[in-house]
Formats: structure tokens, C-alpha cells, sequence
């Protein structure tokens, strides 16, 4: 009963997505949607355990469910076609019938401010190693192109929490990672209306979502580099206890002092973020702000 719910919740959200799509009331460009579907429909290798992460900009509090509107209907039918993301506490659990609702549509809750060690990202970690799809917004809050810190006439998104990289290092089998990129959802909803027009999007704006290739893992390797990972060895030449105990449950595989764990996480988060700005800056150019010209 409780997976039926499930699906309802995520099918009704999803073709209400797909309705406003194709409403006219706004238009939309997809980018490389096949990346993805190729990822969610690979079901052979999802079998074997390698889950599918997506990681995108948040710049409104529709980028997700909307952004999803643009998928096959007979992907919302089944749990690991559709996304598991993490959702903020305060935001979206504020009351019973929310937190049922989000709860339904796969929203894990998140309290910010907790550190990356609380249960939403152990199930997040959980449903990549049964092969789900899970969805990250890096930033971990809604950040708007205006507000994106500049150097140099550059734009850069505000830096990636670090639960990324704590999410990603965990996994048993290291996920197919795909960036994402999203443009005009802030224009849809933008951040600081006064009440009751911040409830209500803007129409006749255009949107686009675009996918970018997956990370090499490759990538992921290079960040877990010879500073982040140094053994601590003894007088006598062998490891110590310390540096023996293993990452827990990860495709690191690898010992490591906390400190150095810090740095691997760090750094991970870092590439993700490179990865997601470098598709961001072909699609809306330096600013990060629209489409390009």
C-alpha cells in the first residue's frame, strides 16, 4: 500500500508537471534528455548496484517537481525511474500533511544546519547502493544568478555542501553522474515577492533544462589524491590503527585520518561543482544567468 501511494503521489505530481509544460503558459528547451534515459533505463547495470545521481543549480522552489515534467509518463510508474532527492525540514515537513506528501514523493528530510552525518544522506547512500536514482541541489538552497558571487566578471555558483562528496565516496559502486543545468526558473519564481505574489509563477517565460554528460569517473579518482589519502605509518613501518580503519562501506576503499577524509570530501564536491558550472557556462554563458545569446 504504502509504494501504490507512492507512485500516485509522484504520477499525479508529474503529469500536473507536464501540464503546466505544455499549456502554453510558458515554454520549455530540453537538452540531452537521453542522457538520462539512457542511465534510468539501463537496467543491467542498475541490477549490479550502480546507482544514478543527478546534481543541478536551484534557483526556485519548482525546480523540482517541475524540471521532471519533461519525462516519459511510464517513468513515474516505478520507484528507481523516479527520483529520490533530499528535502529541507523547515521548508517542506512543516506540517502533517506536508511531510506525508513529500515523504510519498520520495523527499528525504533534511535538516540543515546537521552536518552531512544524518539519516537522509545514509538512505540516500542506501538507495544509490540498491541502484535508485537519486537528485542533489549542490548548493543546498535556492540561490538566484544576481546573487552568484563574480571574479572578474565571472560568475561561480556559491559553494557545494559537502554531502555531496560524502555521498558520492559511500556509495559500494561509484554512480553514473550526470550535471544538470537549469535556466528561467528564477524568472518563473522569483525570490523576494512580496505575499501573495511570491505563492504564484510568472507566465510566458522560458525555461530550459539541459543535461550534460556523466563524470568520468576518472574525475572522482583524481580528487581522491595522494594529499587527501595519506596513510599514518609508524616507527616500525606499518599503519597504524588509526589509519586502518576503513571508510565505511565505500568504493574508496582506502584508509585515512579524518583530516584527510575532510580534504576527499572536499575535493569531490569540488569536481561536481566544476562540473555543473562548466555545463551551465556553454548553456548561459559567464554570468550563469539565461540562456546564451
Amino acid at each position: 500500500m504504502a509504494e501504490l501511494l507512492s507512485t500516485a503521489t509522484i504520477t499525479a505530481t508529474g503529469l500536473l508537471c507536464k501540464a503546466f509544460l505544455n499549456s502554453g503558459l510558458c515554454s520549455i528547451t530540453v537538452s540531452n534528455l537521453h542522457i538520462l534515459l539512457d542511465a534510468l533505463r539501463n537496467d543491467e547495470r542498475r541490477r549490479h548496484g550502480q546507482g544514478v545521481v543527478t546534481v543541478a543549480n536551484h534557483i526556485s522552489t519548482l525546480d523540482d517537481p517541475l524540471a521532471w515534467g519533461t519525462l516519459p509518463i511510464e517513468l513515474y510508474l516505478k520507484s528507481n525511474t523516479t527520483r529520490w532527492s533530499l528535502g529541507a525540514s523547515e521548508i517542506m515537513f512543516t506540517n502533517p500533511l506536508f511531510s506525508a506528501f513529500f515523504r510519498k514523493g520520495q523527499v528525504l528530510e533534511t535538516f540543515r544546519g546537521k552536518g552531512i552525518f544524518q539519516p537522509s544522506v545514509d538512505i540516500a547512500i542506501k538507495r544509490l547502493n540498491e541502484g535508485h536514482w537519486v537528485h542533489l541541489f549542490g548548493e543546498g538552497k535556492i540561490n538566484q544568478p544576481p546573487d552568484y558571487p563574480r571574479t572578474n566578471g565571472v560568475a561561480r555558483l556559491p559553494r557545494f555542501k559537502w554531502g555531496v562528496g560524502r555521498i558520492l565516496m559511500e556509495t559500494a559502486v561509484p554512480p553514473l553522474i550526470i550535471p544538470m543545468w537549469l535556466t528561467g526558473f528564477d524568472k518563473l519564481m522569483p525570490e523576494h515577492r512580496s505575499f501573495p505574489y511570491k505563492y504564484f509563477p510568472r507566465l510566458g517565460v522560458r525555461l530550459g533544462v539541459a543535461f550534460g554528460d556523466p563524470i568520468p569517473v576518472e574525475e572522482i579518482t583524481a580528487a581522491l589524491s595522494a594529499r587527501s589519502y595519506v596513510p599514518l605509518v609508524t616507527e616500525d613501518g606499518t599503519n597504524s590503527k588509526l589509519s586502518n580503519e576503513l571508510y565505511p562501506g565505500g568504493c574508496v576503499g582506502r584508509t585515512a585520518h579524518k583530516r584527510h577524509m575532510d580534504v576527499a570530501r572536499s575535493d569531490v564536491t569540488a569536481t561536481i561543482q566544476r562540473a555543473v558550472e562548466a555545463l551551465g557556462r556553454r548553456v548561459s554563458g559567464d554570468l550563469l544567468n539565461d540562456f546564451r545569446s
